[in-house]
């Protein structure tokens, strides 16, 4: 069997439909879309059919899409160019995150807490849900921004934003609403005004596009001071000449997402039932960290502690076996901390330190998940016998 990949959550491979869409753009639209000229026209051509494009997903306006780089800088740029617009009209300092965030998120916040920001940090119960009550209830007139994740990248566990968004906005109208949609783009709906939220960031590797390509959708008057200075690209939020490539591949990825995501889901969600279900008889004891009920988790997602054997290990063998593994997030990768995420949802630093990430894509078949269950029934058997107590 060839090498087989179980780390689509950390980035997918290019889908050749999203190569076939971008060849055009970098073989001919290397203009500069700020021109007036026939090069320039053409780059800026390509460039507003895929806003065009994206906002026909999202059912939002093409002046709500701000191109970007990635999550990272979509997290970035919603989250303290937000508060730093709010602060400058005055609508308060205090911003509400929950303790599973992404980095992108948690590590913007506390810097705004270090620049005298209020910041509060939910906790969340064992699934890694955060109550939508609690959420309203920390709620203050001076609240900015409140940011909870739509689809967690570690554990897979579902959101309910839409009550959140509601709950918020019930206490605090003008309190702007952003959610992290990395994850769940082709996954589950996405469309801002159905999820209620002002912010909301996108990328397109997680979704079978190029790396370096994301989006964040910014609802119609929704104050936003720009991170990037320069230009005034982006309808001045956010400077830099555009990438006309990378956003025709994030817009192609993100159209082939939303159209195929009832058939992408299925397969996912059945291949990863049938690889708990072979790790159920073949491994013990074994932990499932997340939604236990498959409906509130993403369908690709399944994450597993191995008491007694080190996570690092399990992943080294399984690289030598021919297959692509993690422990969970990509962006946290050489730490020797416990991963935040299953420390929020109590895990002690022994559980968190034997867990392992399977994350399945369009690619994966059963072969390789009787495949991946069968080496991880040999290796931790060997790594237990091996184990001193």
């Amino acid at each position: 069997m060839d090498r087989a990949y179980f780390d689509h959550a950390a980035t997918t491979p290019l889908d050749h439909r999203v190569l076939a869409a971008m060849i055009p753009a970098l073989e001919h639209g290397w203009g500069n879309p700020s021109g007036i000229y026939r090069e320039a026209q053409y780059a800026a051509g390509l460039l507003d059919q895929a806003r065009d494009d994206i906002a026909g997903v999202l059912e939002c306006s093409p002046s709500e899409v701000v191109l970007t780089s990635g999550g990272t800088e979509s997290d970035n740029l919603a989250i303290r160019g937000a508060a730093l617009a709010l602060d400058a009209l005055g609508r308060g300092r205090h911003l509400i995150t929950q303790a599973t965030e992404h980095h992108a998120v948690l590590h913007t916040m506390e810097q705004l807490e270090r620049e005298g920001f209020a910041l509060t940090v939910l906790g969340v119960d064992a699934d890694g849900f955060v109550d939508p009550e609690h959420v309203a209830a920390a709620v203050r007139d001076d609240t900015a921004v409140v940011s909870i994740m739509l689809a967690n990248n570690e554990i897979g566990t579902l959101q309910p934003i839409a009550e959140i968004a509601q709950a918020v906005k019930e206490r605090n109208r003008r309190t702007v609403v952003h959610t992290d949609a990395v994850q769940a783009a082709g996954a589950v709906d996405i469309r801002p005004d159905a999820l209620g939220v002002d912010l909301m960031s996108l990328t397109a590797h997680k979704i079978y596009g190029p790396k370096g390509a994301g989006m964040l959708y910014a609802r119609r008057r929704t104050p936003l001071q720009s991170l990037q200075l320069g230009g005034g690209q982006e309808e001045e939020r956010r400077a830099g000449t555009e990438s006309v490539a990378q956003a025709v591949g994030l817009a192609k990825a993100l159209v082939l997402a939303e159209r195929e995501r009832a058939q992408r889901t299925a397969h996912a969600s059945e291949l990863r039932n049938r690889l708990w279900r072979e790790l159920n008889e073949r491994v013990h004891p074994l932990r499932l960290n997340g939604p236990s009920d498959w409906s509130r988790r993403l369908a690709n997602n399944l994450n597993v502690s191995f008491p007694g054997v080190e996570g690092e290990s399990i992943l080294l063998q399984l690289d030598l076996e021919g297959f692509a593994a993690s422990s969970g997030s990509a962006c946290s990768t050489g730490s020797t901390e416990p991963s935040h995420v299953l420390t929020a949802i109590g895990l002690d630093s022994d559980t968190a330190h034997s867990t392992v990430r399977l994350s399945l894509g369009q690619s994966s078949t059963e072969e390789q998940i009787d495949g991946i269950a069968q080496s991880i029934e040999q290796i931790t058997a060997r790594l237990r016998a091996l184990s001193p107590v």
